[in-house]
C-alpha cells in the first residue's frame, strides 16, 4: 500500500507540468529567465494551422488560425502551475489559452502543448510578419522590464488584477512604432 501511494504522489505532481509553445518576446531565454526565475528546457518547434502576425502599435505578436500558415517558435517544457500562471498573467485578456499539436524540428515527433492565440481572429491591427530579432534588437529591454512590473504585480496583487496586467501592458508596450 505505501508504494502505491508514493507512485500515486509522484503522478500527481508530474500532472501538474505543462509544455507551453511560444513564438514571440518568450523564446528569448533572457525573457523567460525573469519570467521564471530559471530557464526550463526549451526545444524549438513549428505550429501548423496558425499564422503569427505584428499587431499596430503593439511590441509582442499573435498568432490566429489559418489553414495553410505555420508559426516556427519553441516549447517551454515542464512549467509548473504558479509559472503557467505567470504566463497566464503576461499575456493578459487579449489572448485565450488553447491545447495544439506542434512538430519538433529534431526528428518531427509531434506534441501536444498549450499556447496563447488572439482572441480577436478578425482584428484589423494585425499585419505582416513579426521579426524576433529586430524584437531583441529594438525592444528587449523594455519589455523586459515591463515584464518585471507585470510578474511583481501578479505575486502581489493588492486588489489589482489580471486586467490591471492588461492595462500595464498597453500603457509600457503599446506604443510600437508601426513600421
Amino acid at each position: 500500500k505505501k508504494k502505491q501511494t508514493r507512485e500515486k504522489k509522484m503522478s500527481d505532481s508530474d500532472s501538474q507540468l505543462h509544455n507551453v509553445f511560444v513564438y514571440g518576446s518568450f523564446q528569448e531565454p533572457d525573457i523567460v529567465n525573469t519570467m521564471l526565475d530559471r530557464i526550463p528546457e526549451i526545444i524549438s518547434v513549428t505550429l501548423p494551422g496558425f499564422k503569427r502576425f505584428r499587431l499596430k502599435g503593439r511590441l509582442y505578436p499573435c498568432i490566429v488560425p489559418s489553414e495553410k500558415g505555420e508559426v516556427h517558435g519553441k516549447v517551454l517544457m515542464g512549467l509548473t502551475d504558479e509559472e503557467l500562471g505567470n504566463l497566464d498573467a503576461c499575456e493578459g485578456t487579449e489572448y485565450e489559452r488553447v491545447t495544439v499539436e506542434v512538430l519538433s524540428k529534431d526528428n518531427s515527433e509531434k506534441m501536444i502543448v498549450q499556447t496563447y492565440i488572439w482572441i480577436n481572429k478578425d482584428d484589423p491591427n494585425m499585419y505582416g510578419e513579426w521579426d524576433f530579432e529586430e524584437w531583441k534588437q529594438l525592444h528587449m529591454p523594455k519589455f523586459k522590464k515591463t515584464l518585471k512590473e507585470i510578474i511583481e504585480l501578479h505575486k502581489n496583487p493588492q486588489g489589482k488584477g489580471i486586467d490591471d496586467h492588461t492595462r500595464i501592458i498597453h500603457e509600457n508596450l503599446g506604443n510600437a512604432p508601426s513600421s
